[in-house]
């Protein structure tokens, strides 16, 4: 699979593409950032390049990956979200990371929300998983809040992370969860909107 043929996904915000090279400056930025410390962060030069040949390669090698994740009005990159199963990766994952200067505005609610969508009614998958780091507690809402629970039976990458697996497609279809994230990502689309409390990425 060439990025031709990595489809592009829309929200009602968000244009959801594949990586292309003028993306990488603010994927350097963010991994060699403190906001990359529960993904094996902060990287250096030569790491970041690694990962993001990865992210290219991934959908390559499984056929599904990482998009990064466009304003629609501005065309702006503010971070990424999609698919991720490495070697040793026990479970198909879904993953997301906003870039530290546009978190808490829930683009990653929204992005994360369609990217799951697109691969269950569009890739067949029956089930996915978050792995986090257990003091991530900013992901763990994120993911809590997307129906995701904490699967204490499935294996992990190394056993220094938690596992959250996603609602399956049929309990997520029509369903109070999904109904109740529609309506609060309206919230954050609109532009007096101002959360309470801890504001999801």
């Amino acid at each position: 699979m060439t990025t031709t043929d990595i489809p592009t996904l829309e929200t009602a915000r968000l244009r959801l593409s594949a990586p292309e090279a003028q993306d990488y400056p603010d994927f350097k930025a963010t991994f060699a950032s403190y906001r990359a410390r529960f993904m094996g962060g902060p990287l250096n030069a030569y790491e970041t390049w690694m990962l993001y040949a990865a992210e290219i390669g991934h959908w390559q090698i499984r056929g599904f990956g990482m998009w990064m994740v466009h304003l629609k009005d501005s065309d702006e990159t503010v971070g990424m979200a999609g698919g991720w199963q490495p070697a040793k990766w026990p479970e198909r994952e879904v993953a997301w990371i906003i870039w530290p200067d546009r978190a808490g505005r829930g683009f990653a609610l929204e992005a994360t929300q369609r990217v799951r969508r697109h691969f269950y009614e569009s890739c067949g998958w029956d089930t996915a998983v978050s792995y986090l780091d257990p003091k991530d507690l900013q992901s763990i809402r994120l993911a809590e809040r997307l129906g995701a629970e904490r699967d204490r039976e499935a294996a992990t990458v190394d056993g220094n992370e938690v596992c959250y697996r996603h609602p399956a497609p049929a309990r997520l279809r029509d369903s109070q969860l999904a109904h109740g994230i529609e309506m609060e990502i309206q919230n954050y689309i609109d532009p007096l909107f101002t959360p309470k409390g801890w504001a999801l990425d």
